[in-house]
């Protein structure tokens, strides 16, 4: 079978029914990157943003003491892949107003949008001298310091999805309503300052080997948001380090069209889903954490991302 490996340089929102409880299934109201926001404040939304608001870019976050903003913005410059750098809070202890570094000067979100990166997001984890403290926090208000933590936003695999299911290429975790696995590789990341000794988290899509192509060509111009695979075939699990495709390091473990573990297919026939991999969002965050740098550090919880204004379309490399 084909195999690759490639590597490049508070209140709720008066739209939503009052009578949503918490945590319930909300995905076919939220049609724009702000009613996403703003149930996520509300916290009627406590999920994975895989497949809501269809078109809108999603975004990784990582929240950082500002003494760490300048190393952290040469990591993402010399490990663009990984970890592409799309806007960051206007200055220390911001949260409400971001500064957009995507190409052309195009803005992350719309003039005068509401947004608050304490709560605008699902789920959040936090870190305290680099150990975890609160996994799956619905907000981070208390441990936000005012005038010093510095948000980054990264781009996220998730915005090219709906452009997939347009060519009848839906990603299996959005069919079922399931996390997508996420795996920790051995493909190291160039050093920058503190931030040393890193490797790349994927995000695995299953696709039949005849359709690797296509993805790979739908996908390679959203650079903004990782872009084209890095790695496919089932051989491609032992060139990434990967130790075992059913148990993902984050995420939900990968399963067949009919519900069986993905690995089962290992060996089987050219026809089969062959496992394909992305660069991961959750490599900045992995990252600061085996830097073991000291202070606060908050960040999303995988799969739960901040929604933007700006659309699929509009950050699309056609080049």
């Amino acid at each position: 079978m084909a195999t690759a490996v490639l590597v490049a340089n508070s209140s709720s929102d008066p739209s939503l029914p009052k009578e949503q409880e918490p945590g319930s299934p909300i995905a076919p109201i939220l049609s724009s990157g702000l009613q996403v926001r703003r149930a996520s404040r509300a916290k009627t939304l406590t999920s994975p943003t895989s497949g809501l608001a269809p078109g809108y870019v999603q975004a990784n976050l990582l929240v950082l003491p500002s003494r760490y903003a300048a190393d952290f913005r040469l990591l993402c410059a010399r490990n663009p892949v990984p970890c592409p750098l799309i806007a960051e809070s206007a200055g220390p202890g911001s949260y409400d107003s971001i500064k957009s570094y995507l190409a052309g000067g195009a803005d992350v979100l719309s003039e005068g949008a509401c947004v608050d990166l304490r709560y605008d997001i699902p789920r959040y984890m936090v870190y305290r001298d680099a150990e975890l403290v609160r996994d799956g926090a619905l907000d981070i208000e208390n441990e936000w310091d005012d005038g010093d933590h510095v948000a980054f936003l990264i781009g996220c695999s998730y915005s090219f999805e709906s452009a997939l299911s347009l060519a009848g290429l839906s990603p299996r975790h959005t069919v079922l309503g399931r996390n997508v696995p996420m795996y920790r590789t051995r493909l190291p990341l160039c050093p920058a300052g503190v931030f040393t000794e890193s490797t790349y988290i994927v995000s695995m899509r299953p696709y039949k080997s005849r359709d690797v192509e296509k993805v790979r060509r739908i996908t390679r111009g959203y650079s903004a948001t990782h872009g084209e695979p890095i790695a496919w075939g089932w051989e491609a699990i032992h060139s990434l380090g990967i130790l075992d495709i059913d148990a993902p390091e984050w995420g939900e473990a990968p399963v067949t069209a009919d519900g069986r573990p993905l690995g089962e297919l290992q060996g089987g026939s050219a026809e089969d889903e062959v496992p394909v991999f992305w660069a991961c969002g959750v490599t900045p965050q992995e990252a600061v954490m085996r830097a073991n740098i000291k202070g606060t550090v908050m960040a999303h919880a995988p799969g739960h991302m901040l929604l933007l204004d700006c659309k699929d379309h509009d950050i699309v490399n056609t080049s």
